[in-house]
C-alpha cells in the first residue's frame, strides 16, 4: 500500500512537470508569434509608407515636369512669334541647315496651299484667303526650287543648273519690324567667289539658338546690308520628302 501511494506521488509529480513544461512551450510560441504579428505589421506600415512616399513624390515630380514642359512650350512659342531677349540669342552653325529642301513656291501656284490660305482667313482674320494668297505669293515667290545643304556646300538648284559652293559663318542680325516682334538673321558668306552664287545667305527659321531647322526662310545676295532691309520677298524650304498637303499641315499646326 505504502509502495503504491509512493508510485501514485511519482506519478503526479511527472504530471506536473509535463504540464509545466506544455504550458511554458505553449506560452513561448504564442509570444513569438505575437512578436512576428507585430514585426509583420510594422514593416507592412512601413512599406506602405514607402509606397506612399514613392507615389506622391512620383506625382511631385510628374507635376515639376509638367510645369517645366508647359514653361518651355509657352517660353519657346514667344520666340517664334519674335518675343525674346538679346541675351537669349545664340550663334548657329550651318549645319542647323544641312539637308535636301524644297521650295514650297509650287504649292502655291497649284493650290495645294489653299487650304492654309482659307485657315488663316478664318482664324486669323487679318485678311481674307485671297488676300493671304497674294501675300504669300509674293513672299514664297523664287526661281530656285531646291537647295541641298552638306557640311559647309551649299547647292542651289535653279532652272535645271546646279551651282554649288562653300560657305562660312559671319554672324548674325537682330532685326525688328513694323509689328513690333522682332527675328534673327543668320548669315554665312560665300568663301572664295563662285559664278552663279550669292555672296552671301541669310537664315530665318523663328529659332535664336542652336537647333535643327524644320523649315525656313532664305534671304541672298551680294550686299549683306541690303539683304537685311528684304521683308517681302522671303522664299521659304521644307524638307523635300515631305508632300505638299504634309507642308499645309504643318503650316497650319504653326
Amino acid at each position: 500500500m505504502k509502495i503504491s501511494f509512493a508510485k501514485w506521488l511519482s506519478v503526479l509529480a511527472i504530471s506536473s512537470l509535463l504540464v509545466g513544461c506544455q504550458t511554458s512551450n505553449s506560452s513561448e510560441s504564442d509570444s513569438a508569434d505575437e512578436t512576428e504579428s507585430s514585426s509583420s505589421a510594422v514593416e507592412g506600415s512601413s512599406e506602405m509608407q514607402e509606397q506612399t512616399s514613392e507615389s506622391h513624390t512620383h506625382e511631385s515630380d510628374h507635376d515639376h515636369e509638367s510645369d517645366h514642359s508647359h514653361a518651355h512650350d509657352e517660353e519657346t512659342g514667344k520666340i517664334y512669334d519674335g518675343y525674346f531677349e538679346d541675351s537669349q540669342v545664340k550663334d548657329r552653325s550651318l549645319s542647323d541647315w544641312e539637308g535636301d529642301w524644297k521650295s514650297v513656291y509650287p504649292y502655291l501656284q497649284d493650290g495645294t496651299l489653299d487650304e492654309v490660305f482659307t485657315y488663316k482667313a478664318e482664324h486669323e482674320g487679318d485678311m481674307t484667303a485671297e488676300e493671304y494668297k497674294d501675300y504669300y505669293n509674293e513672299g514664297y515667290q523664287t526661281d530656285v526650287d531646291r537647295i541641298v545643304i552638306e557640311k559647309n556646300a551649299v547647292t542651289f538648284f535653279k532652272n535645271g543648273e546646279e551651282y554649288s559652293g562653300v560657305y562660312i559663318e559671319d554672324g548674325y542680325e537682330i532685326l525688328t519690324y513694323e509689328a513690333g516682334n522682332r527675328g534673327v538673321r543668320y548669315i554665312f558668306k560665300l568663301a572664295e567667289e563662285t559664278e552663279g552664287l550669292p555672296q552671301y545667305i541669310q537664315f530665318s527659321d523663328h529659332s535664336i539658338y542652336p537647333t535643327e531647322a524644320d523649315h525656313y526662310h532664305l534671304y541672298w545676295g551680294d550686299d549683306r546690308e541690303a539683304l537685311l532691309d528684304e521683308v517681302i520677298n522671303w522664299p521659304t524650304y521644307y524638307p523635300s520628302e515631305m508632300d505638299g498637303h504634309d507642308i499645309a499641315h504643318e503650316m497650319m499646326a504653326h
